[in-house]
């Protein structure tokens, strides 16, 4: 199954609170300096900080980290964290008298679960979740399931979700690796005809992804890649991207192995393999954050978890 830290200089941090009325969290991938970025949100009701700065016409190109949370639009405030832990490590956009670090977020909808609305991720919570992702190693493990940003996301709103990890490894060298965030509406296509029986309230949903790669991309490219593995998210989960959903998927290229693009035909090869891959792997990592999502109870009430019934 691999994982998004397979990609060479990627890492992932995690950090959460659990009990006395909370049950959310913060997960914050850091990639290595110089990776280049962008972004695709599909989803109707987002929750997002700094994407603009992320489309392929904007000044910079380059990501610091990037921030995923629970607490919905509150949740955002994590991102300050993740920021300040980057500018004391100097990473950053260099501009006079110092350095403006790059850290796009999104959010996902856990507000109330466990048990008391205003517990929601703080700025502390990012710093300490960016800081767990700096001390790790190369090729560490990633955590999975409640995780982070998972601790709180619910499937199909009475069943746990949680964060999904997977990679793949295409024959030139490139590797690909999916961290997803799974709180969604839908169902697994293997049984989604579960749904209708267990939605009820209001459809307050997201999945969060990040997609990262070892292969030398442009922002543009990111950018595209970025939308293509959107169709991962369709092939897991049924339905998606709707009105009420925040999907979103970030891209991240290191930039350590370059594609063929000895002309134009073998460009346009080389990345429609990469991004059919892109999907690919971000439908792995949807199913693995289902299948690693464990039971909880909490005042809010009880979420079995949903891995069982894949098998």
């Amino acid at each position: 199954m691999g994982s998004l830290a397979d990609v060479p200089g990627i890492r992932v941090g995690h950090d959460h609170k659990v009990g006395e009325g909370w049950l959310t969290g913060v997960t914050v991938v850091l990639p290595p300096p110089g990776t280049v970025g962008s972004v695709d949100v599909q989803g109707g009701g987002p929750a997002t900080h700094e994407t603009d700065a992320l489309d392929p016409t904007s000044l910079v190109s380059q990501v610091d980290a990037v921030v995923l949370a629970g607490g919905s639009a509150y949740g955002l405030a994590a991102a300050a964290g993740a920021q300040r832990w980057c500018e004391e490590n100097g990473r950053g956009f260099e501009v006079p008298g110092g350095v403006v670090p790059i850290v796009p977020a999104a959010a996902i909808f856990d507000l109330g679960r466990g048990g008391n609305f205003s517990a929601r991720p703080t700025p502390d919570m990012g710093y300490a979740a960016a800081a767990a992702a700096a001390a790790e190693k190369e090729g560490h493990a990633v955590g999975r399931g409640n995780v982070g940003a998972g601790t709180g996301a619910l499937l199909g709103r009475t069943y746990k979700g949680g964060v999904g990890t997977a990679s793949i490894r295409l024959e030139n060298g490139v590797v690909l690796g999916a961290l997803a965030v799974v709180n969604a509406l839908g169902l697994p296509l293997v049984e989604h005809s579960l749904l209708r029986e267990s939605v009820s309230g209001p459809p307050l949903n997201t999945t969060l992804v990040v997609v990262a790669t070892n292969a030398v991309l442009d922002v543009a490219e990111c950018k595209r890649t970025a939308s293509a593995s959107h169709a991962g998210i369709a092939r897991a989960l049924s339905p998606s991207h709707t009105l009420a959903d925040g999907d979103t998927v970030f891209c991240l290229a290191t930039g350590t192995v370059a594609l063929d693009r000895a002309d134009e035909t073998a460009r346009q090869l080389s990345l429609i393999t990469l991004q059919s891959a892109a999907a690919d792997v971000v439908r792995l990592a949807i199913l693995d954050g289902v299948a690693s999502a464990e039971a909880v109870s909490t005042p809010a009430g009880d979420f079995d978890a949903y891995g069982g019934q894949m098998r």
